[in-house]
């Protein structure tokens, strides 16, 4: 089937090439809104706005060759906000809707923003698809396992371009860094550490009470079995709650393990388990605030994530990163865009950061113009059909990771792990955990 998105392929002539190298280092805002040099337009409707996603709306509309054409959330004052923000950046006031599937139906829609709570992203990523529309989906890519197959089945079906927002991906320097360490600068790389570290508050405990104005709480819980409202869920304390999030490794650790997997180009693991729990608070946080997760890739190569939290103390000088450690010496990345190599002696050998000041603990906009160069990859996805940096394969590859700590976790035991395709061996309550319970007419179906 012809599509929009064909048309802006064949009519894309030439693109000229972005010099990392010069650019990065003297980025600023009214400059990396340049740096895509395409004249058609991929008009973008952004759906769930609240954040995360109210920034990425923002930074989309900043980027050449961009228009926002909807605003899509299931609370109208997220609406109003990020319209307004919009509006104020591309000159003219974006749709808005609280209903995606309305959104989807629209012909002046070419590619979706999912960054709706984790329990949307995957059955929002197939709507989508159906609908022919290209998606730029937000970490994690699904809530559970079987949904990231899905996905991986549903892009080859459909002929979608699907970008996750793993940015780091790419982040030049970060990019330069795992390049290295595949060309051996920290010689055969055996072990792995990630982690993340915050100081989060107690949630309490929350009362039931009327939904607020404006908000449709039945669409919110969308493909999640319904509950009562209650007063600490919305809009961020959902990712302590297993019906809808998918605990700190999901939500944050991801990021650093996919770095690690990427630079020690590992696929899936053999073993995995975790310890941890809900330590700091009596509250109605389910997910622990604290967890360490373990993983081996047959019998040459580990990796591993820490979780803490409620205790923000730094590792290695960083509330997150990834540290490879080989037999020549170690390297470290951080939050920021760059790297820093020690030889064996733990001496300083080799270090190259960009001048971008990013702070990994901001909710809503860490990194934007670094970002802005993962969303050109998407957009250079869909114009010239270019090779993803996250695309649903590797992103669930990565997801898959935390996905299968989380269920060691709640069965409290380690497991075993078929190397071939990820999947859980041998361990029928276990593989309880790879679907989901959805509400009933909101199953994921090809």
């Amino acid at each position: 089937m012809s599509t929009r998105r064909d048309f802006i392929k064949k009519a894309i002539v030439s693109t000229s090439a972005l010099s990392f190298g010069g650019v990065l280092n003297g980025l600023s805002a009214k400059s990396y809104s340049n740096i895509n040099g395409a004249n058609d337009k991929i008009r973008v409707a952004a759906i769930g706005v609240n954040s995360r996603g109210g920034a990425l709306a923002a930074n989309f509309a900043k980027q050449k060759g961009c228009e926002i054409t909807y605003i899509c959330d299931v609370d109208s004052r997220a609406i109003a906000k990020c319209s307004d923000a919009v509006a104020k950046i591309q000159g003219f006031r974006p749709k808005g809707e609280k209903d995606l599937r309305k959104v989807l139906e629209s012909k002046d829609v070419d590619a979706v923003i999912i960054a709706t709570p984790d329990h949307w992203h995957a059955p929002a990523a197939l709507m989508a698809m159906q609908a022919g529309k290209d998606i730029y989906l937000e970490k994690p890519c699904s809530y559970c396992p079987e949904e990231g197959e899905i996905l991986i089945n549903g892009v080859a079906k459909y002929n979608r371009v699907l970008q996750m927002g793993n940015q780091r991906r790419s982040w030049p320097n970060v990019q330069e860094g795992i390049q290295a360490i595949k060309e051996g600068i920290i010689g055969n790389v055996h072990f792995g550490k990630a982690w993340y570290t915050n100081n989060r508050t107690s949630i309490g405990t929350g009362k039931e009470v009327a939904v607020p104005e404006g908000l449709d709480w039945d669409l919110w819980q969308g493909p999640a079995p319904r509950v009562a409202y209650k007063d600490n869920i919305v809009h961020y304390n959902w990712h302590w709650f297993w019906r809808w999030g998918t605990a700190e490794s999901m939500n944050n650790g991801t990021h650093m393990v996919d770095i690690l997997r990427w630079g020690m180009e590992l696929e899936y693991p053999t073993m995995v388990n975790s310890a941890g729990g809900r330590y700091f608070f009596k509250d109605d946080w389910e997910t622990p605030d604290t967890q360490v997760i373990n993983m081996e890739f047959g019998k040459s190569k580990s990796m591993t994530w820490e979780g803490r939290s409620c205790n923000g103390r730094t590792i290695e000088g960083s509330s997150v990163g990834s540290m490879f450690y080989g037999d020549k010496g170690s390297m470290l990345i951080t939050g920021s865009d760059g790297y820093r190599v020690f030889d064996m002696d733990n001496k300083v050998v080799k270090q190259q950061y960009s001048k971008i000041e990013i702070d990994p603990r901001n909710l809503m906009n860490p990194a934007e113009s670094l970002d802005a160069l993962h969303i050109n990859n998407f957009f250079d996805g869909i114009r010239k059909g270019e090779k993803l940096n996250s695309d649903i394969v590797s992103g669930h590859k990565s997801t898959l990771l935390m996905q299968v700590g989380n269920i060691a976790q709640r069965v409290g035991r380690q497991l075993n792990i078929d190397s071939a395709n990820g999947r859980i061996m041998h361990d029928t309550d276990a593989m309880k955990y790879w679907s989901r319970d959805y509400q009933p007419g909101w199953e994921m179906k090809l």
